[in-house]
């Protein structure tokens, strides 16, 4: 299997974030599986690169990955990781712990159970003062205070002692957000960190993120599956199906002018798109089971395009444009179509 390659983004000087040719295999009841095969790409400070696909493309995994906290039954089994031009698959567990928070941070989806639910709010957000930086326990819970009071806690000082329970799903999620922020991180990754939340609540969370990254100069990897998030606040995306990037390139010039039958059928499946009176439009069929991913094209099974040459022969991720990228034997013609 091939490791995806990227042309670099627009920027200067290193990367904050460089994944290249990172592989995670799954042990399942019935045998190993390939859960991510080969994603590739690079975040600078002050960007946002959105990581788009369906449900069990691979988005987690990767962050997961990347963040070290894999499952038991995953592992990394190649590639490079490198936050601030550390690789750090290559550290132990006591060189990892080093790095979370003031180096790369995480937002998980569900607030809920990523807050410890037996402590005071307060004393979680002061925790990472105390351990990273040798803080008294009143220096650091005035720093919890002050960083409720900064992603827009109502009352902070007072409800700095209740309990995550205690707060709405808006508010649990800003909490979260305020601890990943919190020792300043030159990495974020939000892994779909709007789930479960109201239109207008997902909106308020979107601007305090954005608002936090312009801050604070942080390189944002944004896992979604919403297109209008993405095209709304990345500025680089990478496409995923079946554990394998498919395309990459600004949003923008990807949403405009898709390079992938996989890309093309997302855009098209928006509701802006439908015709009242007919289905709604969708990519027929399902993904493949990691187990059965074909050895030809990912996408075959469900691509319009699909040839014989498809079946035989898996498509390289190369360049197609100025910082972008497919994976796609035809990519030229779906251009022209």
């Amino acid at each position: 299997m091939t490791p995806s390659t990227l042309p670099a983004p627009a920027g200067t000087g290193h990367p904050a974030l460089e994944v290249e040719g990172l592989c995670v295999d799954l042990r399942t009841p019935s045998g190993t599986v390939r859960a991510v095969n080969g994603v590739g790409f690079q975040v600078r400070k002050g960007r946002t690169l959105a990581l788009l696909g369906e449900s069990g493309c691979g988005k987690s995994m990767t962050a997961l990955s990347i963040a070290g906290l894999l499952d038991p039954t995953a592992e990394v089994t190649g590639g490079s990781v490198k936050v601030s031009g550390t690789d750090v698959l290559r550290l132990g567990r006591s060189g990892r712990r080093k790095l979370a928070g003031p180096v790369l941070s995480i937002v998980f989806q569900d607030a809920l159970t990523a807050l410890n639910p037996v402590q005071p709010v307060g004393r979680q957000l002061a925790e990472p003062f105390r351990i990273h930086r040798g803080m008294s326990r009143r220096a650091a819970r005035e720093k919890a205070v002050e960083l409720m009071t900064r992603v827009g806690i109502p009352e902070p000082r007072l409800r700095a002692r209740a309990y995550p329970h205690q707060f709405s799903g808006g508010m649990r999620q800003r909490l979260l957000i305020a601890m990943a922020v919190a020792l300043d991180p030159d990495v974020l990754i939000a892994d779909e960190p709007t789930t479960a939340l109201d239109v207008t609540v997902q909106a308020q969370i979107m601007r305090l993120l954005r608002d936090l990254q312009t801050e604070r100069d942080m390189a944002l990897v944004l896992i979604t599956h919403d297109l209008a998030v993405v095209a709304q606040r990345a500025d680089d995306v990478v496409v995923m199906y079946a554990g394998n990037v498919v395309e990459t390139g600004p949003v923008a010039e990807v949403f405009s002018r898709p390079r992938h039958p996989y890309t093309k059928g997302l855009l098209d499946s928006v509701p802006e798109h439908a015709v009242r009176g007919r289905p709604l439009p969708a990519v027929p069929g399902s993904p493949p089971e990691l187990s059965a991913v074909p050895a030809g094209c990912v996408f075959q099974a469900r691509c319009p395009l699909a040839q014989e040459r498809c079946a035989q022969e898996r498509p390289r991720l190369t360049s197609v444009g100025a910082s972008r990228s497919a994976a796609c034997h035809f990519s030229e013609e779906l251009d022209r179509a």
